[in-house]
């Protein structure tokens, strides 16, 4: 037996369809090529994989997740949390991949793979593998246990039931619903030694990119998640109740899931929205100073506060190492990006007459709010 979806009230249906309104819009601005989407999906990779990896304790900043991603060496994350951020990043481009294959089925050895991916680097966690012995969850700072999984024999059977229902799936339950129970019930299973987190978030992401809701990366809510750890926690812990009850009513874990969608579809759409502003500023820059089309790449990154480094910038601008180098140079006697660092670390950073074009795009927008509130 598994957790199953609460009955659903008038509020989260009408909840349901102002996400799927959301990400409506969202296909559209994503449906015409863009120049600057590239590295908005980038972003919002590093993002998620940013949060779901804050959540277990592996904090990493922004500049050094995005540079981990492109697999650059990090300036500040030490080497076990590269490696755990390589770990998901490969998972999470596994899934991207696996969104828009026909041929995909959902099968347990699947998801072992997956968890292998995350913790291959650490074979002591035994990686792809179900735990042998009984599991406790504790909080460290209460010395508290907090959670007690079923009996490692009833593991294999609940994994099997588990994924069975994903692949038979109930077309009368909102996807949006199955991807959070499908997450519920893996994290309650804890059917692993370590990363049952991560693989649980990484499964719901999956099942909403094989629904088509949209790709891996402007689906998921792990940044959401990252930012809201301890409501995130609360609630697991409300509806699993210390131990394996799938009996419990999981109303109040859907509907945090809701809001979460509901959430991020708002902050991704206004990012949207401001690379689109911020890229069109930036152009006009580029001609004001007379400098190649191609510099956008490196301005944007910069005019968000983020870091340019030159292997990243060859890549995005699609040209060799000499010309690369001669572009930031450029970029640098106009005002716009300011040196930092030796030759072999080097990067660059938006001068304040940079940031200010940023700040200029911005305008004041109310924080998304809870919709059921």
């Amino acid at each position: 037996m598994l957790f199953r979806a609460p009955k659903l009230d008038f509020d989260d249906l009408r909840v349901i369809e102002e996400i799927n309104q959301l990400r409506h819009e969202l296909r559209i601005y994503l449906h015409e090529p863009r120049r600057w989407k590239g590295q908005l999906r980038r972003n919002l990779k590093a993002r998620a994989v940013q949060g779901s990896n804050s959540i277990e304790g592996y904090d990493v900043n922004l500049d050094d997740a995005l540079a981990i991603m492109e697999d650059e060496e990090p300036l500040d994350a030490d080497r076990r949390t590269s490696l755990e951020i390589v770990g998901y990043r490969n998972a999470l481009t596994y899934i991207q991949q696996l969104a828009d294959d026909p041929g995909f089925q959902l099968e347990e050895f699947l998801i072992r793979s997956l968890h292998f991916m995350m913790l291959g680097h650490d074979l002591s966690k035994s990686p792809g593998r179900y735990r042998p012995g009984q599991i406790f969850v504790h909080d460290e700072e209460r010395s508290l246990k907090v959670y007690e999984g079923p009996s490692p024999e009833a593991v294999p059977a609940l994994m099997q039931e588990l994924v069975a229902d994903l692949n038979t799936g109930d077309d009368d339950c909102p996807v949006f619903v199955r991807a959070a129970m499908a997450h519920l019930n893996l994290v309650m299973i804890h059917p692993f030694r370590d990363g049952n987190g991560r693989m649980a978030r990484a499964l719901q992401t999956m099942v909403l990119a094989r629904e088509k809701i949209l790709t891996p990366e402007f689906s998921s809510i792990e940044e959401w998640l990252g930012k809201n750890t301890q409501s995130y926690y609360g609630v697991l812990g409300e509806v699993g109740a210390g131990a394996w009850h799938p009996e419990r009513d999981t109303t109040v874990w859907v509907r945090f899931n809701l809001v979460a969608h509901h959430m991020q579809a708002h902050t991704v759409l206004r990012r949207v929205d401001d690379a689109s502003r911020t890229w069109l500023e930036l152009e006009k820059v580029i001609q004001q100073h007379k400098l190649p089309e191609r510099a956008v790449f490196a301005l944007y990154t910069a005019a968000l506060g983020l870091k340019v480094r030159r292997p990243v910038y060859e890549k995005d601008a699609e040209i060799e190492v000499g010309t690369a180098n001669r572009d930031l140079r450029f970029m640098v006697q106009a005002g716009l990006l300011a040196p930092q660092g030796e030759t072999k670390g080097r990067f660059y950073l938006g001068t304040p007459e940079l940031r200010e074009i940023r700040r200029n795009v911005l305008s004041e927008r109310p924080r998304p709010k809870n919709p059921y509130e």
